[in-house]
């Protein structure tokens, strides 16, 4: 970038929340709460998640205990279910991009901080199961170490004197509507990555919001940009899932006439959860055909508004018939761009094409044509060669 024009603003140092920011919670909040309520005669309801995503570990165990007319007292049911969640810090993984931003905000020498609700003994033990993370934060503060959480911005601003730093200096990077408000308010640049979707209020409020953190550009705040990117597509730890071949919403190759293979989400919703939406590339294995280079598409389609998070394979080859029912195995080794609402069908089905495009040349690049010889995509079992 050549013009300091071209930045958002300069910023010399960088606050990460934690719980839905660097780290997939929800999923564990999920299992937890299913598990507790199940004994209690209840069933627990993902949407709760809304309601309390950004509060304070009180705050939120107050909304529950209400939501569910549990029979304890706010004390008794904190008492009751943090055992369980202790139990299971060591299975929450990073969200993607976490570990590469840590890594390369630490190896150029930018400050860092985490700052987050929870108490600094929690924290302390959910990123003690990730390697490098706690060494590279000059500064980690927990919201028992300060009198109000977010949304009130005492945490940033504690944060940024811990780092000897004015505010007004700091990028936070926040998933929630009360983190982002506390960054607001405490005078920062505030980039949201939102956990859930559909949160009210965070695009007017925050100064970006990214559909995950393989989206973060940190040359637009004057920080070293990312060098990993390959011809504007990012290599990925390859992820590899499979079924039969199903039919889907009927609207690949009759509204886009882009016919793509659908393959049940039921079977690896625990394997999408972990990955962001977006359009990636790889390679796919059809059982009794062959292997095709291949785009695929995550996540809820806003232009046609899903209600569940889907993946939609689209084979890049022309077939003379419909293979419903065979085994689909596919490789994902790379990211193309996140997510996104197109003001038409043309445009939409403009920019699928261009993703076809990408991936296609893309695909024939050393970094992603060794996969295409992955024993996953002819056998049970698969060997990963390459290395990202």
């Amino acid at each position: 970038m050549a013009a300091a024009e071209a930045f958002k603003r300069l910023v010399s140092h960088v606050i990460l929340d934690l719980d839905g920011t660097l780290l997939n919670t929800d999923g564990v909040m999920d299992e937890v709460m299913k598990k507790f309520l199940v004994n209690h005669g209840k069933q627990w309801d993902k949407r709760s998640v809304h309601r309390i995503v950004g509060k304070t570990p009180l705050e939120a165990a107050t909304a529950i205990v209400e939501d569910y007319e549990l029979p304890y007292t706010v004390e008794e049911f904190v008492k009751e279910v943090t055992p369980l969640f202790s139990n299971e810090w060591r299975n929450i993984k990073g969200l993607p991009g976490a570990t590469r931003l840590i890594r390369h905000l630490r190896s150029h020498g930018v400050p860092l901080a985490l700052a987050s609700n929870s108490p600094k003994k929690i924290i302390d033990s959910k990123i003690s199961y990730h390697h490098g993370w706690k060494e590279s934060f000059s500064v980690i503060i927990g919201g028992d170490e300060v009198s109000m959480g977010k949304p009130s911005p005492e945490i940033f601003v504690e944060a940024a004197k811990r780092m000897n730093v004015d505010p007004s200096s700091c990028l936070l990077i926040e998933d929630s509507l009360p983190g982002v408000t506390a960054g607001k308010a405490a005078g920062m640049e505030v980039i949201a990555v939102p956990s859930l979707p559909k949160q009210a209020g965070l695009n007017n409020l925050a100064d970006e919001v990214i559909n995950s953190l393989l989206d973060l550009h940190p040359e637009q705040w004057g920080l070293p940009p990312f060098q990993d990117w390959v011809e504007g597509t990012l290599p990925i730890e390859p992820w590899y899932i499979g079924g039969p071949v199903i039919k889907g919403f009927g609207r690949g190759s009759k509204v886009l006439g882009i016919p793509t293979a659908n393959i049940s989400p039921e079977g690896f919703s625990d394997v999408l959860s972990e990955h962001a939406s977006g359009v990636y590339f790889g390679w796919a294995g059809l059982s009794d055909r062959g292997i095709y280079k291949m785009v695929m598409s995550i996540g809820w389609n806003p232009y046609f508004d899903n209600t569940e998070k889907t993946i939609e394979p689209w084979l890049l080859h022309e077939f003379n018939e419909d293979f419903y029912g065979e085994e689909l195995r596919l490789v994902i080794v790379g990211y193309i761009r996140p997510e996104a609402n197109f003001p038409s069908l043309e445009s939409l089905i403009a920019r699928i094409h261009k993703d076809r495009e990408i991936a296609e040349k893309s695909l024939d690049l050393p970094t992603y044509a060794c996969y295409k010889d992955a024993q996953y995509l002819k056998s049970v079992s698969h060997l990963n060669n390459c290395r990202v």
